[in-house]
């Protein structure tokens, strides 16, 4: 559960040690002069660091590992308190019992200060740990769902192109030509954190002309932005999952004649994101859940935790999309 390295373990430990033999000396400095010699004197308040520490190693290495970790709490007590009784009183017996109860309350109290700030030191490790661990997750997560995006909008065009194709369309040539500028935007894009809003959106713009030569004159997109976007990043391949959706489930799940109306539009440090499409008669059910839109929700669960805001409106006429991110300045 809680691992160090040897050469740490024994730094902290020779530190303790000295911090503790300072202490005990400077407390009884007062009574110097009733040593027979400084070296008898040096030698009590050694004696004193050494019984201490022995204490408190035996509690850090042996019963708060082997005990109190394994939730054995009341073995754990037992043996804590019986492993300062004995100190004590291998310590003061030839005094006398009232020597070995002050001897006994002041070792509870220097095991108790020790085990609070080994417990600290402890928790804070632990924490840093799990931070890098959750941050490692975090990275891992992110580049598996950029990597599921990518395919996912891969096959959406190789879709376009193939009905293109199908319907032997002279377009089809420019259309395999903007479908690799796509991907080059696509691949250059995912080796990055981030982009600019004005690039993603520009990807966006591409996409749709791309869709508009595949769905002629059947399907009316409309693209406003707004604002200044220069200044802000973005996360790669963030918006185009909403588009995507409201094309395969607007205008080409019908022959009939359909809109798609987006609006990108900065205001101060907000992105103000939004897709609507219309919703034909008679909807087709889809055999296939894409997965675009499970991945962008995670994706801003992860990118953006208390920095958007996603509602989606399924209505019987409409498909609505609102997304709101709080952005920051590009580097």
């Amino acid at each position: 559960m809680f691992k160090r390295s040897l050469k740490s373990t024994l730094i902290l430990n020779i530190g303790a040690f000295l911090l503790v033999l300072i202490l005990e000396i400077l407390s009884i400095w007062a009574v110097k002069d009733k040593f027979e010699s400084d070296y008898s004197f040096y030698l009590h308040g050694i004696n004193y660091a050494v019984l201490i520490m022995l204490i408190i190693w035996i509690n850090h290495f042996i019963l708060i590992p082997f005990f109190l970790d394994k939730r054995r709490y009341v073995l754990f007590g037992i043996l804590l308190i019986g492993s300062i009784f004995l100190a004590s009183y291998y310590k003061g017996y030839e005094s006398g019992w009232p020597v070995v109860s002050k001897f006994f309350f002041f070792l509870i109290y220097t095991t108790g200060t020790g085990m609070a700030a080994f417990l600290l030191r402890r928790n804070i490790i632990i924490q840093r740990e799990t931070d890098e661990k959750e941050k490692l997750q975090k990275e891992i997560e992110l580049n598996y769902l950029k990597e599921q995006v990518n395919p996912h909008f891969l096959f959406n065009a190789l879709n376009s192109i193939y009905s293109l194709s199908r319907q032997q369309s002279p377009e089809t040539p420019v259309v395999v030509m903007q479908l690799s500028e796509l991907m080059r935007y696509q691949l250059e894009s995912a080796k990055k954190a981030t982009v600019l809003v004005k690039e993603e959106l520009e990807f966006v713009e591409n996409y749709l002309l791309l869709e508009e030569k595949r769905l002629s004159k059947r399907c009316t997109i409309e693209l406003v932005i707004g604002g200044e976007l220069s200044d802000f990043a973005i996360a790669p391949m963030l918006l185009i999952p909403f588009v995507e959706n409201a094309v395969k489930h607007g205008a080409q799940s019908t022959n009939e004649q359909s809109t798609i109306d987006i609006s990108a539009t900065m205001k101060n440090t907000t992105l103000h994101f939004c897709v609507v499409n219309s919703k034909p008669n008679r909807v087709t059910a889809s055999k296939r859940e894409g997965m675009g839109l499970e991945n962008v929700r995670r994706r801003l669960h992860l990118l953006y935790p208390n920095a958007h805001v996603l509602k989606i409106e399924d209505t019987e006429k409409e498909h609505r999309v609102n997304l709101r991110i709080d952005l920051k300045v590009s580097d």
